[in-house]
């Protein structure tokens, strides 16, 4: 259900209006049914305010690119700052929370896949897309390291394109296995990484 039309709000409130439609539309409608259009009628405010606040569409699925990175990376951390201190739970904990809400989730699945399908033609995009997955295999390094692992960078890489294959499916599909499978997956690919345990 959108809001009524045309409220007033806070500046601040009516850009993250804005950002939030335009990830709704992007999950619900795709990328040709995200149009400034479609995108006001869903956050409840005119059409020319979007430029108000943004230089043009392209800038706003940008900006709820980021914001969708950014609640990602926040579970993440949610799930390191909860996890045990040992430093093989600690990247266990790291690798699994994306088999858990909120990043398991259809919605964002169906949101990413619009994102995704921008990084090839929209060049901030791009970079937006480069720069969230540098900063995962960095902090994934990190805790590869901490775990005793020696090629860090091969390791990192391997194993985000295990969970995010992973997570793929789980979304897509999630008859096929449970998100403890996807967990058991995950910690017999890292095993191939890591030295035996003592």
């Amino acid at each position: 259900m959108t809001r009524p039309a045309f409220t007033r709000e806070a500046p601040d409130v009516r850009r993250q209006a804005l950002i939030t439609a335009a990830e709704t539309l992007l999950a619900r409608e795709g990328v040709a049914g995200t149009s400034v259009r479609a995108i006001c009628a869903e956050a409840g405010v005119s059409p020319g305010l979007l430029r108000h606040y943004f230089e043009g569409v392209d800038e706003l699925i940008a900006c709820a690119y980021e914001a969708v990175g950014q609640r990602i990376d926040a579970a993440l951390e949610a799930a390191l700052a909860a996890a045990p201190s040992k430093p093989r739970a600690r990247l266990l904990a790291y690798l699994t929370a994306s088999f858990a809400p909120p990043v398991l989730d259809p919605n964002l699945l169906a949101a990413w896949i619009g994102f995704w399908s921008l990084v090839k033609t929209k060049p901030r995009m791009a970079a937006i897309h480069a720069a969230s997955y540098a900063e995962f295999r960095t902090r994934l390094e990190r805790l590869l390291a901490a775990a005793g692992a020696r090629d860090t960078r091969r390791a990192a890489i391997a194993l985000t394109a295990t969970v995010d294959g992973l997570w793929l499916e789980l979304c897509l599909d999630p008859t096929t296995f449970g998100p403890e499978e996807a967990a058991d997956m995950i910690a017999r690919a890292l095993g191939a990484w890591l030295p035996e345990e003592a």
